[in-house]
């Protein structure tokens, strides 16, 4: 019998547990350990975040799901990981304190260790940034986009009564990442003030760590629409242009007072900016896991970087960004130096940017991280659990199944509207995620890297809030639907 434990569910962790649970006889274990005792389909928070959607609408209970399936459930957060065991059992051990009222702390054992326990918000990398005790909101969980969306329908309420107002939405520090998020929201609030009327009133503003529009953190993408290429920037741009959203670009947010937004611009100017209402997101770090061998002593130092993600089957050589090849990232996100131990999603430590790393002359490092969220955390999951699958049933020495970044396509969809007859959406995908030079000219198959605007867009990000809700239910057919 094997114990397999899933730190975190979120997609990735989730991901995982459901298909273990799944693809293994029932004398094997699957225990998941989450601080969160609610499931969140994160890509609809930005709708959340404007109104268009109760937090009901986006979060659901895991206990049911887990006991109905036969999953076993801990709230509770994991703190530190014993590869080696400890001085009782010379077991795989991970030590968790629970979240759910009690505080107690408890060690589990392990044959098999997937983390997924996703991104810490780091707020406090900005002073003053955040929703709790800061001056600024977010849409990273369900109840920070209600919040923000509360503050958003008072703005909207001082510009129905005459009151001009500046909006801000974008990255709170020059390192954040999922700017896609950030450009989904800036045109949801636009979308929501022109349906209240009230658009000629307000600044808005895109506020963001992107030395240029369309970048995403993936370096930009090229389309070919027609037979004619055309790049991610000029793209995105005409939207901005078209929806007359000013974009300040290459910027790290140094502190948020209130009402005043303090950052540096890659030329190394100090800037403020006034506003009525801000959306910024925050950077992301590992959960920052402890690890520790048999005998007691701290190792963390081997098998996670100082950002806090594990190290996985990457290379972590510290080549300059223009040597860095495809082939770097991992494919099996197995942990350096254990075979039954994999970190998937977020946790996982990139080997380096995706995006050209940016420094002011201040020496500010001003760049998005890259991304590793939706699509990418699912498959991530789901090709782990494959390999866990065969490793019990066939042998440890059963080869590992693989997922690169680089040879795996994603699809992005920002909508602004939830409404069957109103709406828009840019729809993007990318084959690869991470650029290979060494196949494609571009860095991406043209044939898969696609960008279209229009309602058929908003239709598929409406049915991809279903049927990934419905999936994550693990309801009659889960299975089918893709990551």
């Amino acid at each position: 019998m094997a114990d397999i434990v899933v730190l975190g569910a979120g997609i990735s962790g989730h991901t995982a547990a459901l298909h273990l649970r799944r693809m293994l006889p029932k004398e094997h274990s699957v225990t998941v350990v989450s601080p969160n005792s609610h499931w969140n389909w994160i890509p609809s928070n930005i709708w959340v975040g404007v109104g268009k959607m109760k937090k009901k609408d986006v979060v659901f209970p895991l206990a049911p799901i887990y006991q109905k399936k036969g999953i076993n459930f801990h709230q509770a957060l994991a703190t530190a990981i014993r590869p080696e065991g400890d001085e009782v059992e010379p077991r795989g051990a991970v030590d968790i304190r629970y979240t759910d009222g009690t505080g107690a702390e408890a060690r589990l054992r392990y044959d098999y260790l997937v983390n997924a326990t996703g991104p810490k918000l780091a707020f406090e990398k900005t002073p003053g940034l955040g929703p709790d005790g800061g001056n600024s909101y977010s849409v990273c969980t369900a109840d920070h986009a209600r919040h923000a969306s509360k503050a958003l329908a008072e703005t909207i309420a001082k510009l129905k009564a005459g009151t001009p107002q500046t909006l801000v939405v974008g990255m709170g520090h020059g390192t954040c990442t999922c700017e896609g998020a950030a450009f989904e929201y800036v045109f949801n609030v636009d979308h929501e003030l022109r349906e209240a009327g009230v658009r000629d009133r307000a600044r808005l503003v895109y506020l963001t760590n992107e030395a240029q529009l369309g970048d995403f953190g993936v370096d930009g993408m090229t389309f070919d629409e027609q037979g004619f290429e055309t790049s991610s920037e000029l793209w995105t741009s005409s939207l901005f242009r078209e929806r007359n959203v000013e974009a300040i670009l290459g910027a790290h947010v140094h502190k948020v007072a209130p009402g005043v937004i303090h950052y540096e611009t890659l030329d190394g100017e100090m800037h403020e900016l006034e506003f009525d209402y801000s959306m910024l997101l925050p950077p992301f770090t590992g959960a920052f896991l402890k690890a520790y061998r048999q005998d007691g002593s701290e190792m963390t130092e081997e098998i996670f970087a100082p950002s806090g993600f594990m190290k996985v089957d990457a290379d972590y050589s510290g080549k300059p960004y223009a040597e860095w090849k495809a082939s770097d990232w991992p494919k099996t996100y197995q942990c350096v130096g254990y075979d039954n131990i994999w970190a998937v999603g977020i946790a996982f430590a990139p080997p380096h940017p995706i995006s050209q790393p940016r420094t002011s002359p201040n020496g500010t490092a001003i760049a998005p991280a890259p991304p590793r969220t939706g699509m990418p955390s699912g498959v991530m999951g789901k090709t782990v659990a494959m390999t866990i699958r065969d490793r019990i049933t066939s042998g440890p020495t059963a080869k590992a199944h693989e997922a690169s970044m680089a040879s795996m396509p994603a699809a992005c969809v920002a909508s602004a509207g939830t409404g069957m007859r109103k709406g828009s959406a840019a729809a993007m995908t990318m084959m690869p995620v991470v650029p290979d030079y060494s196949k494609f000219p571009t860095g991406r198959d043209l044939k898969g890297t696609t960008g279209e605007i229009g309602l058929s867009g908003h239709w598929v990000k409406l049915m991809l809030h279903h049927l990934f809700i419905y999936k994550a239910k693990a309801l009659p057919g889960w299975q089918f639907i893709p990551e």
